[in-house]
């Protein structure tokens, strides 16, 4: 894995992710927009879940960029776009399996949304997250379970509404495997190599 640290630090990489992640945010919200415009106006930040965890990304590799590191955008950058990464794979999968078909967005879906969650674990390394900004993180991620299958705003995938509980309790679980993967890559193990280069933890 270190081998891959000046290949992803390199800055003409860091635009490359940039640029490509400021599209797929753009066109994510775009895709969104049929269901933003029947959502009411207080589930507005929690319903496009693939688009804000990439816009989240974009703000950390703007820091990166600049030589920085802003923690909370990093936390939750890492848990949300594997979460909905992983999430967006498991659907359009179980849509093929359901009814037989899926059209190429969903192909296309699967590959850029299997992307999303490999980029947010690659840069774990990276990442200076303390556990209050994953607390934080966990709070919001938890959250956007509640408005997603308590007030029914996930996002809307009609061949797949008859396992809307076996989706929902599935999604829990995701959340939870996010957040302890996060938290063993970025806290845990960021000590541990601390620890045993002999500086203070």
């Amino acid at each position: 894995m270190r081998l891959l640290y000046p290949f992803l630090a390199d800055r003409r990489i860091l635009w490359v992710l940039l640029i490509i992640n400021i599209i797929g945010t753009v066109y994510g919200y775009y895709w969104y927009r049929g269901q933003l415009n029947v959502t009411p106006l207080q589930f507005l930040p929690f319903v496009p879940d693939s688009p804000t965890a990439s816009l989240f990304f974009v703000f950390v590799l703007i820091a990166f960029l600049f030589r920085k590191n802003w923690p909370l955008f990093e936390a939750l950058a890492i848990v949300t776009l594997f979460k909905y990464g992983i999430w967006a794979v498991v659907m359009n999968i179980l849509t093929k399996m359901v009814t037989g078909y899926l059209p190429w967005e969903g192909y296309m879906l699967i590959i850029s949304h299997g992307a999303m969650a490999i980029e947010g674990l690659l840069y774990a390394p990276f990442y200076r997250i303390k556990l209050r900004y994953l607390l934080i993180a966990a709070i919001w991620t938890l959250h956007n379970d509640i408005i997603d299958y308590v007030f029914m705003q996930f996002p809307q995938y009609q061949d797949l509404y008859i396992y809307v509980r076996e989706i929902g309790y599935f999604t829990f679980w995701l959340s939870i495997l996010s957040l302890v993967l996060s938290y063993y890559l970025c806290i845990r193990k960021n000590r541990l190599e601390l620890s045993m280069n002999g500086k203070p933890v």
